[in-house]
């Protein structure tokens, strides 16, 4: 593995306080180093990524069958990645041209049990025509080596129950299913009618 140099220009000692109620984690984002993966690299998303990062979840929900449940705002976007506020980190896959062709959008979550910060996999995704050179892994493998450096405690996503492909990739790198868990959301009309309860 060889590690390349960061981009000129940006900043690599550069910490963002997160505040989420009484919680405050500070980010420090020289902990993200841009590497590469033979030609490919994986590096932190920058703010002139957002349209990149869009079109990647578009992409990505195009894969899932659910485009029609997109309605991001590529302004909204770019002040809850790179704002004075952010809630996600994205790391980027690159080809040897250095175009995106994958990505990973992640933020922090905590364990009570563990009494320590965690990471949720939001997003992974790599373009079809850049699959099997190993940066679906390459992407994890940066996100386990920001898990560690920041004392995470865990790693946790979820996978459509359909795709059987990536399920079998992240058995085979030792992640578990927690099928006693059932996943439940409270999004639009009703989330508004508790806030207003």
């Amino acid at each position: 593995l060889r590690v390349a140099p960061m981009d000129a220009g940006r900043p690599t000692n550069v910490c963002i306080a997160r505040r989420c109620g009484a919680l405050v984690m500070t980010v420090n984002l020289s902990t993200v180093k841009a590497r590469r993966y033979g030609v490919h690299m994986i590096r932190a998303a920058r703010p002139e990524d957002v349209s990149t990062i869009a079109a990647l979840i578009r992409e990505l929900a195009e894969y899932e069958h659910l485009a029609h449940e997109v309605v991001l705002d590529e302004l909204m976007l770019t002040e809850h990645l790179f704002g004075a506020r952010p809630y996600a980190e994205v790391l980027i896959a690159e080809d040897g041209d250095g175009q995106a062709v994958g990505f990973a959008l992640f933020f922090h979550n905590f364990s009570t049990f563990l009494g320590r910060p965690g990471i949720y996999l939001e997003d992974l995704f790599v373009r079809p025509e850049a699959r099997g050179y190993g940066l679906g892994k390459a992407l994890l493998i940066e996100l386990a080596r920001l898990a560690r450096a920041r004392d995470c405690g865990r790693i946790e996503w979820a996978v459509l129950n359909w795709n059987e492909p990536s399920i079998a990739f992240y058995r085979s790198l030792g992640a578990g299913s927690k099928d006693e868990w059932v996943l439940y959301r409270l999004t639009g009309a009703p989330m508004s009618a508790l806030a207003d309860a």
